[in-house]
């Protein structure tokens, strides 16, 4: 057992999702691994999953980062330096 514990301190106005109980936290209250933040305002905490899905969707659907076409293990950025060029 730790003798000290150190706690997770935030700044004031800091909202954060809590991803194991769904619920927002002002102030980062829960362990790093079950929270999403900080974000500016309690309503963007609240959408914080909302957004994840958004920008998982957009990456998924960006032609830039996907392999297909390109051959195994090749990016957007796979030329670049490789001096194959």
């Amino acid at each position: 057992m730790a003798l000290f514990k150190r706690k997770t301190v935030g700044r004031p106005g800091e909202w954060f999702f809590n991803v194991d109980n769904g619920t927002v936290e002002e102030g980062p209250q829960s362990p790093g691994k079950n929270r999403m933040g900080p974000y500016a305002s309690r309503e963007e905490a609240e959408r914080a999953l909302e957004t994840a899905r958004e920008r998982t969707s957009e990456w998924e659907h960006d032609p830039r980062w996907h392999d297909r076409g390109r051959g195994p293990g090749r990016g957007p950025d796979a030329d670049a330096g490789s001096g194959d060029g």
